[in-house]
């Protein structure tokens, strides 16, 4: 006789339908194998004991801190721990409780959902700067579009063109310097109507540089700065585009100096929540999130990202990682940027199976290769 451990991202469907269970059997058994750990912060004392209650009843479970029967304060810090079965059973009971509970069970559901199959994309990075941190990123005018059509055949789904680095400590850049550099690129992208091949994204927070990209045919805005200014916001709606929201503390110029968070998941949770919220409320409906990898966080802060990047999947939209080639590979296994390849992969897979659904990268086919070899042994 032999035993074996399995690990909690074991493909539970795939391991009983080759064990010969039957179809009917297989669904009921996957619910009660995979199972979720969900952290859930200041939640109603009051709530606590009727969700931990609900959760005993059905079988799972709430970790609750002393005191929380006897109320001794207003809200608390829980972890819920349910199989799938059981955690679609506590959603429908807490829509009909009090205390915030209605609430959390739209939220649960969010997980739930978003941990169905989906379709991970290839974001290309392409630098018209001369000071991106890595040199393999910077082109101008004709070998841009060169290295773009090579993205495309690569297996490409967005292309992101930059004019300004923003690595730590990068200079500042004027409005009218980076639509110099950026405007050969993107009137080339024009004219030979490169955007019916894939989507492009402009990685910038100048309206005027971002108005140029639309006109030229751009869908996506990429905003380091996360939508701070109303008028990126404004454009965003007016042409319908589609807006990434990524988490930065401070500046390019100061982030890291000594970031430090209170709590680093629901600081950066919260950020990209209060942003979300003004965006819709300025006419952006089509977002996506950016969890800001090296911007303005240690390299615990960055591998604590990436590890728990579930933790953002109940904000309800696409989680984009750019992790390539960055300095936090070095600290880990000291490393050119141009020695960084496997370790970019490492992390992107990573970020992948925890959430991510958009990866922005330096090497497009290697990793192409990586996620469909990935996505292979899945469903063997």
């Amino acid at each position: 006789m032999r035993i074996e451990r399995l690990s909690n991202s074991v493909d539970a469907k795939k391991l009983l339908t080759n064990l010969g269970v039957d179809s009917g059997g297989v669904n009921i058994l996957t619910s009660k194998i995979n199972h979720y750990l969900i952290h859930i912060k200041d939640l109603h004392v009051g709530g606590a004991n009727i969700l931990k209650q609900d959760a005993l009843s059905i079988g799972a479970d709430l970790a609750v801190p002393r005191g929380t029967v006897l109320a001794t304060t207003p809200k608390v810090d829980v972890v819920l721990i349910a199989t799938q079965k059981q955690l679609q059973i506590l959603t429908k009971k807490e829509l009909a409780q009090p205390f915030g509970l209605k609430e959390l069970a739209y939220k649960l559901q969010e997980i739930l959902n978003s941990k169905k199959s989906r379709h991970v994309e290839i974001m290309g990075v392409v630098n018209a700067n001369e000071d991106s941190f890595f040199e393999g990123s910077r082109f101008k005018e004709i070998n841009a579009i060169n290295k773009i059509e090579l993205m495309i055949s690569d297996g490409a789904d967005i292309i992101d063109i930059g004019g300004v680095s923003s690595r730590p400590n990068a200079p500042k850049v004027s409005a009218k310097d980076e639509l110099e550099r950026v405007k050969p690129i993107l009137d080339a992208i024009k004219e030979n109507k490169l955007y019916e091949k894939v989507k492009f994204s402009i990685d910038s927070y100048e309206p005027k540089v971002i108005a140029h990209a639309m006109d030229s045919g751009f869908k996506i805005v990429n905003d380091i700065t996360g939508l701070a200014d109303d008028e990126v916001c404004k454009l965003c709606a007016s042409y319908n585009a589609t807006a990434v929201i990524m988490h930065m503390q401070g500046t390019p110029q100061i982030m890291q100096n000594n970031p430090v968070y209170e709590s680093l998941l629901d600081d950066v949770y919260k950020f990209l929540e209060y942003r979300i919220n003004k965006a819709n409320s300025l006419g952006v409906n089509d977002i996506i999130v950016d969890i800001g990898i090296g911007f303005g966080k240690t390299l615990e802060d960055n591998l604590s990202l990436i590890k728990n990047l579930e933790h953002f999947l109940s904000l309800n939209k696409k989680i984009l990682v750019g992790a390539s080639r960055k300095s936090m590979i070095n600290e880990i296994y000291p490393s050119r940027v141009d020695e960084r390849l496997a370790g970019t992969l490492a992390l992107h897979l990573e970020a992948m199976r925890n959430g991510a659904s958009i990866l922005r990268v330096h090497d497009v086919k290697e990793h192409v290769q990586a996620v469909k070899i990935q996505k292979y042994l899945n469903n063997i």
